[in-house]
């Protein structure tokens, strides 16, 4: 017998609801709720697919493609890595995480696209500022970071996962300037740098009348009580944290997938879903990595769920120096002309091994013939009826 798995949809169908009638919900709120919901299942439509060779059917239901949506990830984040795969440079990448500290996480939520995106400037100013600096390395770096608005137990915690080359082209393009072994730039001054940077921009944001103060800090719109609050964040110290080096290319492109397409919470993570609470694992980092559960009220849960909804058309994943768009190809080139191997010369079956991800699958009744495609299924509305529908 199958084992039930619980799922977020499970959730908000049971806490919607009560969710709304305690804490109200935004149109974009309602959409992910929605979206959850009907993903995959008859709401959506879908397609059929039959077996080569035994003539089993499987029906496949449509993803909502919601960012947010624990199930939709999967093949986004199999396209994605099969892209990046040409782009890696055959040298160690360094893992470098930025986050704001605590106390700015409430004007955070309160101004997301502001803050989130000064974070992103902040973080990249920081690694080309000291990456250019002769004292450290004197190069122009290239390195993408993704932003994640939580943490295991799914409170509010924004920080950046930044993965960088350990290395970068010297300022007149005629040679690659390697870090050195097991060390790419210190933290101290990366940690320092950062946070003159991020308290320069808004310091800037509020000169600027950009800011927003609403509730519990409806305080900081007077000067004295905002130059207060800004010295207390100038004397804690801020967390940049530099992870040993990777391995070769695949081991870096093992590690994005575990950060690039992920959401606040996967379905895999729940334990059970029953009277009202939801249970789930969580990593305890500050005691040895220990896996532990938590049993939150299914609207509590729901509640964190919603605080990582990012604003609407914002680039959660973005590239900077060496792989910015505009000259990703360019400079690319001349790194691995620099360094005398194509990147795909070491891993040569990366982007096929990726691509496998989205071929037709193998029956699951007989394994020897493959599932393809044979109709499609029109969307049906009436089988999944919003949760706070109580028509």
């Amino acid at each position: 017998m199958t084992r039930h798995r619980p799922e977020v949809a499970e959730v908000i169908t049971q806490a919607a609801a009560a969710y709304e009638a305690t804490y109200g919900a935004s149109g974009a709120q309602r959409r992910i709720l929605r979206d959850l919901v009907r993903c995959r299942t008859a709401t959506l439509g879908g397609h059929t697919q039959q077996c080569t060779a035994c003539g089993h059917e499987v029906i496949s239901y449509n993803s909502c493609r919601n960012r947010h949506c624990p199930k939709c990830q999967g093949r986004a984040r199999a396209r994605w890595l099969a892209a990046r795969a040409a782009e890696l440079l055959p040298v160690p990448y360094f893992h470098v995480v930025f986050t704001l500290p605590a106390p700015l996480g409430p004007l955070a939520l309160q101004n997301q696209r502001l803050l989130y995106g000064l974070l992103f400037r902040a973080a990249a100013t920081t690694l080309r500022t000291i990456g250019r600096d002769p004292r450290h390395l004197g190069a122009d770096l290239g390195f993408l970071a993704v932003l994640h608005t939580w943490g295991q137990t799914l409170q509010h915690h924004p920080h950046l996962h930044c993965v960088v080359p350990g290395g970068g082209l010297a300022p007149d393009g005629t040679q690659w300037v390697p870090c050195r072994p097991q060390f790419f730039l210190p933290v101290r001054v990366l940690s320092r740098h950062f946070r003159r940077t991020v308290l320069r921009l808004l310091r800037a944001a509020r000169r600027e009348g950009k800011l927003a103060y609403h509730g519990q800090l409806a305080h900081l719109g007077d000067a004295t009580a905002w130059a207060r609050w800004v010295h207390a964040l100038e004397q804690v110290e801020w967390v940049v944290y530099a992870k040993p080096p990777f391995g070769g290319p695949r081991q870096v492109l093992k590690y994005l997938a575990r950060y690039t397409h992920r959401v606040a919470i996967a379905n895999q993570r729940l334990v059970s879903v029953t009277d009202g609470q939801v249970t789930f694992r969580w990593k305890d980092y500050a005691h040895g990595h220990r896996s532990r559960t938590m049993t939150l009220d299914a609207v509590e849960f729901l509640r964190r769920f919603l605080l990582h909804r990012l604003p609407r058309g914002f680039q959660r994943i973005r590239h900077y120096g060496l792989l910015a768009n505009r000259r990703r190809a360019r400079d690319l080139a001349s790194c691995t002309q620099l360094l005398g191997q194509h990147p795909e010369a070491a891993e040569p079956s990366m982007a096929s091994d990726l691509a496998a991800s989205t071929s037709p699958h193998p029956c699951p009744v007989c394994g020897t013939g493959l599932l393809v495609f044979v109709a499609t299924l029109a969307p049906d509305p009436q089988t999944a009826p919003l949760p706070w529908d109580t028509s």
